[in-house]
């Protein structure tokens, strides 16, 4: 057993030493071939070497054995010998189209700038010996093909440098194919380079910058550039590929809507690639066709919007109010979508005509929708309309005094695209010049007294009955439009029947009724029952039916007055009267008094009885229990 257990231990020794040699021992590593390159274009050739003993940085030496050549190798380049190379290289050394480039101390690569019919052959990489002992692989070799160069690519039609108006659709076309034995892919890039004059510098202060625009790649998918992924995903740029003659791909980019930075000097990229032994994909030829200039001339340069009548108007109330906003200076040849708006700035409420906040009367969008700003009732009575290519009209039938103040009109311009999605931003927004709208109101005075009416003591559940008294002054019909409110009794009035205050200005009302000025009460209070009406042309009344507790407080009434327009339309003239507070306050019933004392006899003879009714039977059960003890 021993004799035979002996040979295998020495087997194994020997291969566990013969492993842990060859663990350290020299490796030169090229990439697997052959490789098809071709002619004109770079060749680069990696070689490493590992598991040598001696310096970090190593020297390599490559050699050519050609196929015509008969085994006999031609130095190339060498990294430690300037007169290594044959004669067939030295010049191509010297001039630097063949030279060694060094990754690392030991990774180089045989770069051939401009790659020749007789380039092709096996490569030998080899590394002279730092070792102590000559042992492993000193060179390594692979194999090169050299192919035909077959790359072809041209453009249909080039650009002149004409300005192009912000906005136009842009469309690019260039043919690329390719003639080869090998199996290879095509890939095709259009891109741009710096900004143009009409941008000048770009985003980001980039100024003569390369953009790559879109691509088709090597495996045929369609790939943005990232300046372009948000206008290539709202499909405003695209690339088709179409099949063109003697086997060429057509190729053909379509932008949209031009911008001021797509300024500038466009081209186009095509690519032929191979897939190596390795798996990996190379790139072996490459060639770059300029199309030409792009100039933008922007929108803003040429766009104005105006408006009509100049500066101010000055109207009746009543009368039919009248603006146009007219826009030039859109490029007839680019299809543009616009969005009109008529914004307003004061009324006759604000302290002046002009000030305040600027609102919104109307809307004209893109898609021919007319919206209307908050005075919704304005839809019946009014137009926004296009009249003509260009010209913008607002109309309103019946000016009323809360329509005076400032008016603009708003465009937005969404250049090259009619129908832009909600979240599309505009091109360029412009605003005309104000026009100043005045409305003639009749001279209007109005005041207003309350007062609450004299009777019986007001108790809880009683009707409380309340007078406002409205006079105005006015040289045409008017009415008024009476509207009744309360307060919560301060803790600091005295509760007395009624008195005279000025409205509290602390805590917020309750709009308890209104009568609007063309007869129609609303209603509301939601506690009792309430009732309003007009008694005469002056006085108006407020009841509130089967009062309780929480019909107490301070009462107002505020009164507004109407006008009529020539048309016979009423409209309010914004002159408003605010009465004096009237404090109203509910005693309690007679019979709510009265339960009171009932409730404490009652209960104080209740309590008696039974104070009474136990001390007798305490008394004579004490009796009875001596009785029978004395027994």
């Amino acid at each position: 057993m021993r004799t035979m257990m002996s040979p295998l231990k020495t087997t194994i020794l020997v291969f566990v030493l013969w492993a842990l040699q060859c663990a350290v021992c020299r490796d030169v590593t090229l990439p697997s071939g052959p490789l098809f390159r071709v002619a004109g274009f770079p060749l680069s050739l990696p070689c490493s070497v590992s598991g040598y003993e001696g310096p970090r940085t190593q020297d390599f030496e490559w050699y050519l054995y050609r196929d015509d050549s008969g085994g006999r190798s031609i130095g190339v380049v060498s990294t430690r010998d300037k007169g290594f190379p044959y004669a067939p290289f030295q010049l191509r050394v010297s001039n630097g189209d063949v030279r060694v480039e060094r990754d690392s101390g030991d990774k180089v690569r045989l770069v051939i700038q401009r790659l020749r019919a007789d380039d092709q052959g096996r490569y030998e990489c080899y590394t002279p010996s730092t070792d102590s002992k000559y042992q492993g692989n000193y060179s390594g070799s692979v194999t090169v093909k050299v192919i035909p160069d077959t790359l072809q690519v041209s453009y249909l039609r080039s650009l002149t440098g004409q300005p192009v108006p912000e906005g136009a659709e842009l469309t690019l076309t260039c043919s690329a194919g390719i003639q080869s034995e090998q199996l290879t892919h095509v890939s095709i890039m259009f891109g741009k380079r710096g900004g143009g004059e009409a941008s000048g510098v770009g985003a980001g202060g980039e100024v003569g910058t390369v953009r790559e625009i879109i691509s088709i790649d090597k495996l045929l998918g369609v790939v943005p550039g990232g300046f372009y992924k948000k206008r290539y995903d709202d499909r405003e740029i695209t690339l088709e590929k179409r099949n063109g003659e003697g086997g060429l791909g057509v190729y053909v980019m379509r932008m949209m809507a031009v911008q001021p930075d797509d300024a500038g000097s466009y081209f186009c990229e095509t690519s032929q690639w191979i897939r190596d032994p390795s798996r990996l994909w190379q790139k072996i030829a490459q060639r770059t066709l300029d199309i030409g200039n792009l100039t933008v001339q922007q929108l803003a340069e040429s766009l104005s919007v105006t408006s009509s009548p100049k500066r101010e108007v000055t109207l009746q109330v009543g009368s039919p109010l009248i603006l146009t906003c007219e826009v030039l200076g859109l490029p007839s040849e680019v299809n543009s979508g616009l969005q009109v708006q008529w914004m307003k700035r004061g009324s006759v409420s604000g302290d002046a005509v002009g000030g305040g906040v600027e609102v919104e009367v109307a809307r004209l969008s893109p898609d021919g929708i007319v919206s209307w700003g908050d005075d919704l009732s304005r839809a019946s009575g009014g137009s926004m309309e296009k009249v003509e290519e260009g010209k913008y009209s607002l109309k309103l039938f019946s000016a009323r005094p809360s329509d005076s103040g400032v008016y603009r009109c708003v465009v937005s311009v969404y250049a090259g695209r009619k129908n832009p999605g909600p979240s599309t931003p505009a091109t360029l927004t412009q605003r005309s010049e104000g026009v100043t709208v005045n409305l003639k109101t009749k001279d209007v005075l109005v005041a207003a007294v309350a007062e609450l009416v004299r009777g019986p003591l007001l108790k809880r559940g009683s009707t409380i009955t309340l007078i406002c008294n409205v006079t105005g002054t006015t040289t045409g019909p008017t009415q008024a439009q009476v509207q009744w409110l309360r307060w919560p009794i301060p803790k600091m009035v005295s509760k007395t029947e009624s008195a005279s205050l000025d409205p509290p200005a602390v805590k917020t009302p309750s709009l308890i009724a209104v009568l609007m000025y063309n007869g129609v009460a609303n209603i509301y209070a939601n506690t009792s029952e309430v009732s309003i009406d007009r008694l005469s042309a002056v006085s108006y009344r407020l009841r509130v039916h089967t009062s309780t507790a929480d019909d107490q407080g301070l009462y107002a009434c505020h009164a507004e007055a109407w006008g009529q327009d020539p048309h016979g339309g009423w409209y309010n003239t914004g002159v408003k009267a605010e009465s004096n507070a009237v404090t109203v306050y509910l005693y309690a019933r007679v019979e709510d008094l009265l339960l009171i004392p009932l409730v404490v006899g009652v209960s104080s003879a209740l309590f008696i009885g039974i104070l009474i009714i136990s001390s007798v039977t305490c008394c004579f059960m004490k009796r009875l229990a001596r009785q029978r003890a004395q027994k």
